[in-house]
């Protein structure tokens, strides 16, 4: 699906309800969409964001079991291989839906995102509610790879980064500035604007209920992936939202061409 405004536009795919591309006022600010949804455009990382240890958690004193990378661990939530129903769709925005109701789940969620594309901006608003019996962990994140050129810098630059081993936050949190280098490292950093500097243009993220963000680094592009927990919040409990029987909760984030 494409959604359009002037020289702004978007397209959305169903599966994964993926945004595929972005273009604001004629300049791509993301990577093309790939089929591997975390390696371009932007994917939406739900009930989990990014890894869980050992793609295994305890909950209620029942273990679940969720699917499993390379390295051992679960990756990225559980809804980028799903088809989403189109609930809406205008010229300049779209809404679509999902059901999650996974064996890897305590409960049943009912997610509704909605894309609204403007001259400057591109906005997404998530829902999501516990439609089923028991309450459940979440955590949530918006994966986006924004283009650079040449040194890039994100403002505020001062934040906590988790410690991490093996790629698995410890629990424990360092001061540390975020600087022109290569990261896949979770930071907390709870200000609701920041700012995505390069040569090449100057992005505003705005984020609410999304304290956490994940940097990774590729060859012209930075990953910059707010979260509403860190990764591993299953087992470090950094950020970790329980969601209740008939609780609904929301997400925001806008992405702003300054320059």
């Amino acid at each position: 699906m494409e959604i359009l405004n002037d020289s702004s536009r978007a397209i959305i795919l169903e599966k994964g309800a993926y945004l595929y591309h972005l273009t604001l006022n004629g300049k791509p600010v993301l990577l093309e969409g790939k089929e591997r949804q975390t390696r371009g455009g932007m994917a939406l990382l739900i009930p989990y964001a990014n890894r869980v240890k050992g793609g295994k958690y305890v909950w209620k004193g029942k273990e679940y079991s969720l699917p499993l990378n390379s390295e051992g661990n679960a990756i990225h939530g559980l809804v980028m291989d799903k088809v989403w129903d189109v609930k809406r769709v205008r010229e300049n925005e779209v809404e679509l839906s999902l059901v999650l109701n996974s064996e890897g789940y305590p409960t049943i969620l009912q997610i509704v995102v909605e894309y609204k594309i403007n001259s400057h901006s591109f906005l997404v608003n998530l829902g999501i509610t516990n439609i089923g019996k028991s309450d459940a962990p979440l955590t949530v994140g918006f994966h986006p790879y924004f283009i650079v050129k040449g040194e890039w810098s994100l403002m505020p630059n001062k934040a906590r980064k988790c410690i991490s081993q093996d790629k698995i936050p410890t629990g424990e949190m360092q001061d540390d500035e975020i600087i022109n280098k290569q990261y896949d490292d979770c930071f907390y950093l709870p200000e609701e604007n920041i700012t995505l500097s390069s040569s090449y243009s100057t992005i505003r993220i705005r984020k609410k209920n999304l304290d956490y963000i994940q940097l990774y680094t590729v060859q012209g592009a930075v990953a910059v992936e707010p979260m509403s927990g860190a990764p591993d919040a299953y087992h470090n409990g950094l950020g970790l939202k329980v969601i209740s029987p008939n609780e609904t909760v929301s997400y925001e984030v806008e992405f702003t061409l300054l320059r």
